[in-house]
């Protein structure tokens, strides 16, 4: 079921009034997941059957863990359940490639592999199952307190909502046990922030309806045999749409799923900090899918003794999260090695600087602007790699880059690209200028802006499609 959708709208809105107006507040928790589960299921029933397995496997695991005083009991259960998780997902996400890349894809070996392909990927595994190993992880070191008097019945309630709610269920942000589960409790209308709420929905559905969905129809040229007749300068524009399209359709889901979520009196994690205005590869993952880059630093990163163990050892802690990191995002290797690339860009450049952390907050030269376009480029030629999981694929389109110089240009395409990209330029400019000089925007002004964004999207929108990262 998609956020752009008129079931969707409907939905949220069959909930909303129940949750709010029924004189009783303690089934607010039953009404979201069952209003998460027919989302969830509305497209193929029988995967709620998994979904409802992953949450009972996760609440099972961790109530072991927080009801055990003997600390090999409670590893026991915590190392059971995070593989169960992986196994879960594994089977269905990596059976594919795994068997492709062992059995190959000739002969009796290849129509084995080919059937176990053939395994449906269910939408938003990547998401839960890391919740789900999320919650054992703070159950076993403690950032989730148990409590004593609850009973089973209700725990396993309070895992089953962690798990399925519905507005972050498909593509995130990720959300934390620690940070989720204190804020079940009973939620009132009059502590709704409206206006915050309002403010993510709109420039979420702008971001996805005007921008990223008009830019899909310009990007789909970057297909092979397709982009082999375009021109390099379209070349090179349709791969700069594409960076914008992906920011916009993933930026604008998380903001949809953040104002969803503070409808219903629950905060979930900002997902994006305008990351192209990045200086350095490690403030574009300080910035960038936030929810991502953190579980990755708090559940592998950090455990694996992030920095903490000499220069070599850091180096090949960044290499291996960034690689694990990619290979996360789809069952290619085209996605391990961008995850890769942005390991050894993170590695080369804590070799050079030497530093822990480069600040956000740079002076205004000309110096910023060069590492700020090194930075962008960098990761837009690496977007290549979503596009094109083919590596053959990805080495055409390069050199068609530099072999089609000859090829006339298109110009309406061109203005297409930067009229429908303007929107994602301007939304990291303000936040530059904000960054760097404190500039305070009027309310006025805003007013105006926000005004512009809802006639965008009613009177251009893009035709309907997923978004990018249901795929993962």
């Amino acid at each position: 079921m998609l956020f752009n959708s008129t079931e969707f709208v409907l939905l949220v809105c069959l909930t909303f009034v129940p949750y709010y107006l029924l004189p009783s507040k303690r089934f607010q928790v039953e009404i979201l997941i069952l209003a998460s589960l027919v989302f969830y299921a509305y497209s193929n029933i029988w995967l709620l059957i998994l979904l409802v397995f992953s949450a009972y496997i996760n609440a099972f695991s961790s109530l072991k863990i927080s009801n055990h005083v003997e600390l090999k009991i409670k590893r026991f259960w915590a190392i059971a359940g995070v593989i169960t998780n992986l196994s879960i997902l594994g089977f269905f996400k990596y059976a594919g490639l795994i068997s492709f890349t062992i059995l190959g894809n000739t002969g009796s070996h290849g129509e084995f592999a080919h059937y176990i392909a053939l395994i449906p990927l269910p939408v938003g595994i990547s998401f839960y199952t890391f919740q789900g190993i999320s919650l054992l992880m703070d159950t076993w070191s403690g950032n989730v307190q148990s409590d004593r008097e609850q009973s089973q019945l209700r725990h396993f309630k309070h895992i089953t909502f962690y798990i399925c709610f519905f507005p972050q269920l498909v593509a995130g942000p990720i959300v934390k046990s620690h940070e989720f589960l204190p804020q079940i409790k009973d939620k009132r209308i009059s502590q709704i922030n409206w206006e915050r709420c309002f403010k993510n929905l709109l420039t979420g559905y702008f971001l996805k309806i005007f921008v990223a969905d008009n830019l899909k129809e310009l990007t789909a040229w970057i297909e092979f045999p397709y982009f082999l007749g375009k021109s390099s300068v379209e070349l090179t524009f349709m791969l700069f749409a594409f960076s914008m399209q992906i920011f916009a359709d993933f930026a604008g889901y998380s903001l949809i799923a953040i104002g969803i979520a503070g409808l219903f009196g629950y905060k979930l994690p900002t997902n994006f900090n305008f990351p192209y205005i990045s200086r350095s590869f490690s403030e574009f993952w300080r910035r960038w899918h936030i929810s991502l880059s953190t579980w990755l630093r708090d559940y592998l990163y950090y455990p694996l003794g992030g920095n903490r163990r000499g220069r070599l050892r850091t180096y090949f802690n960044l290499f291996i999260v960034m690689f694990l990191g990619g290979l996360w995002h789809g069952a290619a290797w085209s996605f391990a090695v961008w995850g890769t690339a942005h390991g050894l860009f993170l590695a080369i450049e804590r070799m050079i600087t030497r530093k822990k952390h480069e600040s956000a907050k740079s002076s205004q030269n000309i110096i910023t602007i060069l590492k700020m376009f090194f930075v962008f480029s960098m990761v837009t030629f690496a977007w290549l790699l979503f596009k094109l999981p083919d590596f053959t694929h990805v080495i055409s389109y390069f050199t068609a880059i530099y072999s089609n110089v000859g090829i006339p240009i298109s110009i309406p395409n061109l203005w297409y690209i930067l009229f429908f990209s303007a929107a994602v330029i301007a939304y990291h400019f303000k936040a530059y200028l904000q960054e760097s000089r404190q500039i305070f925007i009027p309310q006025k002004i805003q007013i105006l802006i926000f005004s512009a964004m809802l006639f965008l999207l009613i009177n251009d929108p893009g035709s309907q499609g997923d978004f990018i990262y249901f795929q993962f």
